[in-house]
């Protein structure tokens, strides 16, 4: 299987650079796995297509402002926080790569610097900060900005408009996504239905969005991503498994974690890490339903959902979205296949 076989050209008009308001007005294509049928509805739809007892997962990790510039020594460095690894000490990608070799040490302001401890073969850097707790969270916060995919150019959208309504743990430095379409209002209209919502926690980091590097699919390593998922949660995921309700992750990242913490038919709880990898081909094992945005071309994201909705009939709903005008990408429309 190769990386090409996921490819399509997308019309630059179709990138969603900014958000439907109401956020649930956008527009859900809904796919049938069995009939292989497709329909054409809006996100506020959910409340008339999901049934009492079926199980929303959603992650609720907070995007932080994780795209950091600066001057040092006259020259502007730009840092990207990928993921907090202890206290002051994280993982980030920078440029100029010459000026974030092992060893540099880097003026951020009055207040704060910063430590290149080492480099990975993907040119990944491990910083120490000067600062530490919530002292360098705070700084984070009043020197770092919210970082948009590179295929937003032309966003008007404010830094909370990148955060999903029941965003609560910080961490993520991107946003997951198909959560974006929920409304307080329609979490409200689907609980009232008898629909349960459990929350895990993904920060989402280069595991999500790395490029596909390899032209053979099996050929790619996932990096670890932090995840959680709470005792309370996994029991009612549990019950849900074994009285065969169904299990419906909200995104890509909501499935790693309940892939992850699956295993051998038990949810296990707890904190941890993982590089799961899912493409066509894997074994799923507690997912139910998936709802999700129109992802990049040869992305690890639309491989995940080909795996889920079988490739060739997710390759024509996408032909489809396009035919039709759908919004792709993180501010775009959203997809539910069951």
């Amino acid at each position: 299987m190769r990386v090409s076989d996921f490819d399509f050209f997308l019309p630059e008009k179709l990138i969603a650079h900014d958000p439907v308001s109401p956020r649930d007005y956008c527009r859900l294509m809904v796919l049938d796995r069995d009939n292989r049928q497709i329909k054409h509805q809006h996100f506020f739809d959910l409340v008339r297509i999901l049934q009492p007892g079926d199980v929303l997962v959603m992650n609720d990790s907070r995007v932080i402002p994780a795209r950091i510039v600066f001057e040092n020594v006259g020259k502007q460095i730009e840092i990207f926080l990928l993921r907090q690894v202890y206290d002051n000490v994280w993982t980030a990608i920078g440029k100029p790569g010459k000026a974030m070799r092992v060893g540099a040490i880097l003026t951020i302001d009055e207040e704060l610097s910063v430590a290149v401890v080492s480099i990975d073969e993907h040119g990944v850097r491990t910083l120490r900060f000067s600062l530490s707790g919530k002292k360098l969270m705070d700084k984070i916060y009043s020197l770092g900005a919210t970082p948009l995919p590179p295929y937003i150019t032309q966003s008007v959208s404010k830094p909370e408009e990148y955060q999903t309504v029941y965003a609560k743990k910080e961490g993520s430095v991107a946003a997951p996504t198909a959560g974006l379409h929920f409304t307080k209002r329609l979490l409200s209209q689907l609980q009232q239905k008898g629909v349960d919502v459990v929350f895990v926690t993904l920060h989402v980091g280069l595991g999500t969005f790395l490029p596909l590097k390899t032209q053979n699919v099996h050929e790619h390593h996932m990096h670890h991503e932090a995840f959680y998922l709470s005792p309370e949660n996994a029991v009612t995921l549990q019950k849900a498994k074994d009285s065969k309700k169904r299990i419906i992750a909200v995104g890509t990242t909501s499935v790693r974690v309940l892939e992850a913490t699956c295993k051998n038919g038990v949810f296990e709880s707890g904190f941890g890490e993982t590089n799961i990898y899912i493409y066509p081909g894997y074994k799923w094992k507690c997912v139910n339903g998936l709802i999700t945005n129109f992802h990049l071309p040869q992305s690890t994201l639309l491989l995940l959902t080909s795996s889920f909705g079988g490739k060739d009939f997710v390759m024509k709903a996408y032909a489809e979205a396009k035919n039709r005008n759908y919004r792709f990408y993180s501010f775009g429309d959203a997809m539910l296949i069951l």
